[in-house]
């Protein structure tokens, strides 16, 4: 049976076809090809991806070496609480600095949903103390932190201006990662998401310039992480790949299979780490995931992808402050239900290739267990899948607000599994709420 369902996932791959596979009495295979339409013409695509690795244990020692080589005058440390103090990272990292003779200020404080107002804190002591690069030691708070800093001290004006998309940044100081969370990608990304306090709106920017030069990524430095923060990293990478998968927009094989065999090697080792914290094999799977997810690797040759649920959790993580990856997990099943109609050959596909549901001969009933049994592996990770769930309870206003919110960030509309209007982030925030 083995060997006849590897045929029938071959099938499936290669002829974009239902495939059912049936052994009536005796021996005798009989085996139903039904083709389907599926959007496959691949868009052209740009991919840029500049920042160096630097993989293992104790990659964390070579920093002093790393940023010697970038000529730089002054270092930025910006990191988050206390854990890089207590686990002694920072020292380490100030030593191999010492080392080579390089100075440097430090900035912490950063905290999830990182806050412009230490952007500014940030700017300003940059340009008091000359700064030319900055170091993000932390996850990708610290390091969307950074990136912010980073285009306050390159270009005139109020930083905020990009994040509310009213003009473009012309530069960005250059910045290099040391890596303590799995989770955003931001090491190896364009993207960066900040929190203005005034109205605790929360919005991301996309550029190129802001990729960091290197980043240094040691698993063992997450193996501290507690249980939810470790949780809420692997929903986050797996959302980074479903984002750009679940399109309407062109598609290419080798996209996909990237795509499909991540999403199924972070699922496996999230579970591994769930019983297993310290597993070092599985935090090393689930880092190298977490870049590749977000680095624009699992998107190309499709139309950029759909990230409405990324908006939809940015308007969350603003009004109530919840934690990234935990408020995706709330929204998603509500969103994938209401866009499934619109995008279902890949919901089917995923069904099939990524939580490895049998056809059922209807496209339609695998599509919904493929969405049943995602929100089945949140469940067993301990990660939400609604509001209440997450331990918020809107009322009808704030959800209203918060559709609102979403259309306006988003310019209107936004998606690409469904392009999703007003109402219809309504609609979902509504199924989220379990009051329609």
């Amino acid at each position: 049976m083995e060997m006849l369902q590897l045929f029938k996932r071959l099938l499936i791959l290669k002829t974009k076809a239902f495939v059912s596979v049936q052994i009536p009495y005796g021996t005798g295979i009989k085996i139903y090809i039904t083709y389907r339409k599926e959007v496959t013409n691949m868009f052209p695509f740009s991919y840029y991806t500049p920042t160096k690795i630097l993989f293992g244990r104790h990659t964390e020692n070579q920093i002093g070496d790393l940023v010697q080589k970038t000529c730089c005058k002054k270092v930025l440390i910006h990191y988050g609480s206390g854990s890089v103090l207590r686990s002694g990272l920072l020292d380490r990292i100030q030593s191999s600095l010492h080392e080579k003779e390089i100075s440097y200020v430090t900035l912490g404080g950063v905290v999830p949903n990182p806050r412009l107002s230490l952007v500014y804190k940030g700017i300003e002591l940059c340009k008091k103390e000359q700064v030319d690069f900055i170091l993000a030691v932390g996850g990708g708070s610290v390091i969307d932190s950074a990136k912010a800093i980073g285009y306050g001290i390159a270009n005139e004006g109020d930083v905020w201006d990009f994040y509310d998309h009213t003009r473009q940044a012309a530069a960005c100081l250059p910045i290099g990662v040391v890596l303590t969370i799995a989770a955003a990608g931001s090491e190896m990304s364009n993207s960066s998401v900040i929190t203005k306090e005034e109205g605790m709106i929360k919005r991301g920017y996309n550029n190129d310039i802001c990729r960091p030069v290197f980043a240094v990524m040691n698993p063992e430095l997450t193996i501290t992480l507690p249980a939810y923060q470790t949780a809420c990293g692997c929903t986050d990478i797996l959302m980074h790949t479903m984002e750009r998968y679940f399109t309407n927009g062109g598609n290419m094989e080798l996209t996909d299979a990237i795509a499909e065999g991540l999403m199924r090697t972070v699922m496996k080792n999230a579970l591994i780490l769930r019983d297993d914290p310290q597993n070092y094999d599985a935090r090393a799977e689930v880092m190298w995931a977490g870049s590749l997810s977000h680095n624009g690797l699992t998107g190309c040759g499709n139309d950029g992808g759909d990230f409405a649920t990324h908006g939809l959790e940015h308007e969350l993580g603003g009004m109530f402050d919840v934690a990234h990856g935990a408020g995706l997990a709330a929204v998603w099943g509500s969103w994938a239900r209401y866009v499934k109609n619109d995008c279902l050959h890949r919901f089917y596909r995923f069904a099939v290739q990524v939580m490895g549901i049998e056809d059922t001969g209807s496209e339609n009933e695998t599509a919904f267990r493929g969405i049943e049994a995602m929100e089945d592996f949140y469940r067993s990770i301990h990660m939400p899948t609604n509001l209440k769930e997450l331990g918020i309870e809107p009322t009808d206003e704030q959800l209203k607000t918060m559709a609102h919110m979403c259309s306006i960030a988003a310019g209107g509309s936004k998606g690409s599994a469904k392009k999703l209007v007003e109402k219809d982030m309504l609609e979902i925030y509504r199924m989220a709420a379990g009051v329609c």
